[in-house]
């Protein structure tokens, strides 16, 4: 591998240690900016954008009467006065300069998304090799939709592979086809979401249609036989929250060798984060019942095994 691909850089949000969720063993998830999907129930909404973005804690401000720090050094006067003593910030004229980031005493105002080299986020990942060597784990990448960075991911996955670190990512599988299979050509394992197999409702719910999707679930199957798939369903109420509709889902990767299935319900964690990015969360009032959710996972545990 090149310098220039080590010194590659891309736009990360978070990092993540010691996950039993995203692929085999003990993972470290590094988290990409940027997806081509507006999924209604998106729980990472600081991951859409490509960008770096502004986001305000109104819990952790201190309060305009002890600091008001952040309006000295706005140049773009887009930070005011809230009723609650607080402060507020016009993202109309705000010019995202970040001045004020750094004139936070408490943190309240802060950025979602950093410049990282390949360098650097393998550096972190491999200061967790111990576990991945005793558990089967290693590095995922995710996002956002990190095929949005393909460039970066996959300098990450050849730097990782040198460093004798398991990779893989998790995927949307919206992207072009000849960025995924560059992608699968380093993976052992992927984790790919299916969300509905209802073009009308998939363009409803995350903005796109699911025909691309669809596509390249096929054509990784085909092309790479030996690349185990874990086919994601997350559990949307009003998308496919039903048997029949889990069906459909089951049925179009039912008898596909190396897959398997997992479905996650839908919770309302990362509600929070569109406060303070200052955008409203459409899903609010949207709830998912625990015997549901249970009822449709023994629904996928009893009808996918069967024929896998």
């Amino acid at each position: 591998m090149t310098q220039t691909d080590r010194t590659l850089r891309g736009c990360v949000f978070n990092i993540q240690n010691y996950s039993v969720h995203d692929g085999p063993g003990i993972r470290t998830i590094v988290f990409l900016k940027g997806c081509p999907l507006r999924c209604e129930w998106c729980c990472n909404p600081e991951s859409q954008l490509l960008s770096p973005e502004l986001a305000y804690n109104p819990q952790k401000c201190i309060g305009i009467e002890e600091c008001i720090r952040c309006n000295d050094v706005c140049r773009q006067f887009a930070i005011g006065q809230s009723g609650h003593k607080k402060i507020t910030i016009n993202r109309d004229i705000c010019n995202l300069c970040f001045e004020c980031v750094e004139a936070c005493p408490s943190k309240a105002i802060h950025v979602f998304g950093n410049s990282m080299s390949v360098t650097e986020v393998i550096n972190i990942v491999e200061a967790d090799s111990a576990f991945y060597a005793r558990s089967g784990g290693g590095l995922t990448i995710s996002g956002g939709e990190p095929l949005m960075q393909h460039e970066f991911t996959l300098a990450l996955l050849i730097e990782a592979r040198r460093r004798h670190i398991d990779a893989t990512v998790e995927t949307c599988g919206f992207a072009e086809w000849d960025i995924l299979e560059q992608v699968g050509s380093h993976l052992k394992f992927i984790l790919f979401d299916i969300k509905s197999m209802n073009d009308t409702k998939h363009r409803t719910f995350t903005g796109v249609s699911n025909e691309l999707i669809l596509d390249n679930f096929r054509k990784l199957r085909d092309t790479f036989p030996q690349l185990h798939i874990l086919a994601r369903i997350p559990l949307i109420p009003g998308l496919n929250d039903s048997e029949e509709e889990i069906a459909e889902i089951i049925s179009f990767i039912k008898g596909m060798k190396n897959i398997s299935c997992e479905l996650l319900p839908y919770h309302r964690i990362g509600q929070s984060k569109y406060e303070f990015l200052g955008r409203d969360y459409s899903m609010a009032g949207v709830k998912l019942s625990d015997e549901k959710a249970q009822s449709l996972k023994d629904y996928v545990i009893a009808h996918f095994a069967a024929g896998n």
